[in-house]
């Protein structure tokens, strides 16, 4: 496989998963999907065919970070896919997060599917959005009230 379709790979992956999280939330294979890192094993397995080619390159950018040794990685297909397929995968684990502790603290999937959606496509501003919804949540639960768990869900314990 060269380059371009490994790039494309790496989304068409992860999408299945992304129009579980958003389209059938609640669903009970969704939420074992969603508390389960398998989904990312395949993007994962893209990201390794882009990057070991070019490793030499994206050790580089990585131990010695600075732009122009990250625009050199971007300018090779392996790298750019690469980092691209990195993306896709770290997306879907913060997709993955939000809708378990959505599903936790009962907000609603009409509220989190178009944040899902934005998280795909701009995670950082749909994270950071989530993180200010799941605060306000959290906020205005009373105390002593837990939060529900969703099937495949563990609460670990906090101090």
């Amino acid at each position: 496989m060269n380059d371009r379709t490994l790039f494309d790979l790496a989304f068409l992956l992860a999408a299945p998963f992304w129009a579980l999280l958003v389209l059938a939330p609640g669903w009970r294979w969704t939420d074992k999907i969603a508390a389960s890192p398998l989904p990312m094993v395949p993007v994962l397995a893209v990201y390794l065919a882009l990057a070991v080619p070019v490793f030499p390159q994206l050790w580089a950018a990585v131990s010695h970070p600075g732009l122009a040794v990250f625009q050199d990685l971007l300018r090779l297909g392996g790298g750019a896919g690469a980092i691209w397929a990195q993306v896709i995968a770290w997306d879907l684990f913060l997709g993955q997060w939000m809708y378990r502790e959505a599903r936790a603290l009962g907000i609603s999937p009409l509220v989190m599917g178009p944040l899902l959606v934005l998280t795909v496509l701009l995670s950082p501003i749909g994270v950071l959005l989530f993180i200010g919804l799941r605060a306000a949540v959290r906020r205005r639960r009373p105390r002593g009230v837990a939060e529900r768990q969703p099937a495949g869900h563990r609460q670990l314990s906090t101090p």
